[in-house]
């Protein structure tokens, strides 16, 4: 059983809400803190990002903390999605004003979020699947009938690409991160028992192969999407990590997504959010 739900029965609900805060505060830095990670910002190097570091990402996660904590006590309170929404914009704009103006976070904003609010609803140790089901169960319709900020990057290749990027994967529990990102982690713990960057590897680019990240549309195209998914597959079905090569082809792999300016956004949000879920409900 993991440390936090060991002691979540005997916490009072605002203690509860600020160990589920540093929890997903905690998966951000535990993204952040992967390499090699294909185009992404890491502790190691930019990526393809030229307007932020790592520095910029752990601003933003310290920034972010509260009101994760925000959200875990609306949601045990039972609020509806306008009041998570209204502290998702509060969170945004403290990440902005972090940053100097950078999007860090905002997936994750919107997907961390759902699932510390769902989080602060589910006392006890949640069982496997729970986090996920508590968000599609009480927030799905919401989520697909909400507003549309018609001209930020990911609206407008779900629009161009006919994708249902993260607002379906939200509202449908998260499957892709249940079915793919959990797994692989998992899988990379087996296989590299010492080496908890190299499950993250694993499940990032698990991640990756699967998911209709929409940062990939906005970015590469279509060619480049469809590049970054079979290259993200090729690695996984050749071995993954289970390769003594492993770490050189990962970083093969993550100058290649740099030299096309590829940042696979999406899955390095349900990363973190895999990270979390992993931390709440444990092992099954």
């Amino acid at each position: 059983m993991n440390a936090l739900a060991q002691t979540r029965r005997s916490l009072d609900p605002d203690d509860q809400a600020l160990r589920i805060a540093r929890l997903a505060a905690e998966a951000l830095r535990g993204e952040l803190a992967t390499y090699p990670k294909p185009g992404l910002v890491s502790h190691v190097d930019r990526g393809s990002h030229a307007d932020m570091d790592a520095d910029t990402f752990r601003r933003s996660a310290a920034a972010l903390e509260p009101y994760f904590a925000d959200l875990a006590r609306a949601g045990a309170g039972g609020a509806a999605m306008p009041a998570l929404r209204r502290i998702g914009l509060d969170a945004e704009a403290a990440m902005r004003a972090a940053t100097g103006g950078v999007n860090t976070h905002r997936g994750a904003i919107f997907g961390l979020g759902l699932l510390s609010a769902a989080a602060g609803a589910l006392p006890g140790l949640p069982r496997p699947g729970a986090l996920g089901d508590r968000v599609r169960t009480r927030y799905g319709a919401d989520i697909l009938d909400g507003p549309v900020l018609l001209h930020a990057p990911g609206a407008r290749a779900r629009r161009r690409h006919g994708v249902g990027g993260a607002p379906a994967e939200a509202a449908a529990g998260f499957p892709t991160l249940y079915r793919v990102g959990l797994p692989a982690l998992r899988r990379g713990r087996v296989l590299r028992p010492d080496d908890e960057e190299a499950a993250r590897v694993e499940a990032c680019l698990a991640l990756i192969a699967h998911l209709e990240d929409t940062n990939l549309l906005h970015r590469g195209g279509v060619e480049g999407f469809a590049f970054a998914r079979a290259a993200a597959a090729r690695f996984i079905a050749e071995g993954g990590i289970a390769r003594d090569d492993w770490r050189a082809r990962a970083t093969a792999l993550h100058h290649a997504f740099v030299a096309r300016r590829l940042s696979p956004g999406g899955a390095a949000d349900l990363l973190a959010m895999t990270l979390f879920v992993d931390g709440i409900e444990g092992s099954p």
